[in-house]
């Protein structure tokens, strides 16, 4: 239209013909009102909460949109589109009257832990005579941060203590003792050496005096993306390992009921969190939502083992895999534990529950049957 605006002006007012020219004038004039139609900014007004801020994996969670025509005279429809975690969804709100509010809800994925971010929302502006269309931001910024799923794992087992012969001895919750193994390092007392340990793990392994209240657990999470990656569908690719998280995030709060200490570690060396045991309260603790939030944000690696991860030796460790990672370095450290736990998520487990290589072994295709066999195996 543009063209043929100037075409027409040129070619009338060369050849001195006003019809021409009163036809250049009025698609000029055309023109002119659909650009100040663009250029004025829209009388709106956009409001955006969140329900709610932090959301546990796969429930539902929505931003409440709210869009108010602050024009005392111009009826005004909405479209476009707003992003919601890098992804366009679309946004539409009907002819509103002047001063009218119109809600409306855009749903968040929840699939994936991690922060979604979402807004601003773009407004799709069509001009007079839907010559132009213009594309301009509205309201702010906002995200929700989406946590691992917590599933009742019940408890711990009991623990043990080491006594200094190399014998386990099972204790109740609330022993007075425990005795930790860490690597040896020069210097150290010799007489201190845990020989039977030692001997199991290849390397010298030095006893270390503790007293807690209860069971220390560790949760060991192999987060490396070979373990998981086309687990035998490549379109389930790194589900599995949010299902893995799940089930870290549920054994920790598992010990936090039982007021026990815990400790998270990944086999990248992303995440290292020591959790002490909270104080006796009326009500049952939960998570530390410092933890839970570094367990939302975790992401998978691509390095090797991290230095240092296998130092000491928990009185219960829990290992927490893929099936595509090599078992054999992974059951070696679990037996290094009192009571060991290997759990693999397994879209096609053979087994449900084993025992390899004298470490209980628990296989699943999701959170769900993980802590269903951690209730019934290990938690008695």
């Amino acid at each position: 239209m543009l063209i043929s605006t100037a075409a027409l002006l040129g070619f009338g007012l060369w050849a001195r013909y006003p019809g021409l020219v009163g036809l250049g004038a009025v698609l000029a004039v055309a023109l002119g009102c659909a650009l100040v139609t663009v250029l004025v900014p829209a009388p709106l007004r956009i409001r955006r909460r969140v329900r709610p801020p932090r959301v546990a994996r796969l429930e539902e969670a929505s931003a409440h949109v709210e869009v108010t025509n602050a024009s005392t005279w111009l009826a005004q429809s909405v479209t476009g589109h707003d992003l919601v975690g890098g992804r366009r969804t679309p946004f539409l709100v009907p002819r509103m009257a002047p001063g009218a509010t119109v809600s409306t809800e855009v749903p968040i994925p929840t699939t994936h832990r991690g922060v979604i971010g979402f807004g601003p929302l773009t407004l799709h502006r069509f001009s007079f005579l839907d010559l132009l269309e213009v594309r301009q931001e509205h309201g702010d910024r906002a995200s929700v941060l989406v946590e691992p799923r917590i599933l009742d794992a019940l408890g711990l087992p009991a623990g043990a203590r080491r006594g200094h012969v190399g014998a386990d001895e099972r204790i109740a919750h609330g022993g007075t003792d425990l005795v930790g193994l860490r690597e040896y390092v020069a210097g150290d007392d010799l007489r201190r050496l845990h020989w039977a340990t030692s001997a199991r793990r290849a390397t010298l392994m030095v006893r270390e005096d503790a007293d807690p209240s209860a069971p220390h657990l560790t949760v060991l999470l192999d987060d490396r993306a070979d373990s998981y990656a086309g687990a035998h569908d490549a379109a389930l690719d790194g589900e599995g390992f949010e299902e893995a998280v799940d089930v870290a995030a549920s054994l920790l709060t598992a010990a936090a009921g039982v007021e026990s200490p815990a400790r998270v570690v990944t086999i990248g060396g992303g995440l290292d969190e020591q959790i002490p045991a909270p104080a006796p309260a009326a009500g049952p603790a939960g998570l530390d939502p410092h933890v839970l939030g570094a367990l939302a944000r975790l992401e998978r690696s691509d390095g090797g083992h991290g230095s240092g991860l296998f130092a000491g030796s928990p009185d219960v460790l829990a290992v927490i895999t893929g099936p595509n990672s090599d078992l054999g370095d992974l059951l070696l450290t679990a037996s290094g534990a009192p009571s060991g736990v290997v759990l693999v998520v397994d879209p096609r487990p053979e087994a449900l529950v084993s025992a390899q290589q004298g470490v209980l072994v628990l296989r699943g295709p999701r959170a769900e049957e993980l802590v269903h066999g951690w209730r019934t195996a290990v938690a008695r």
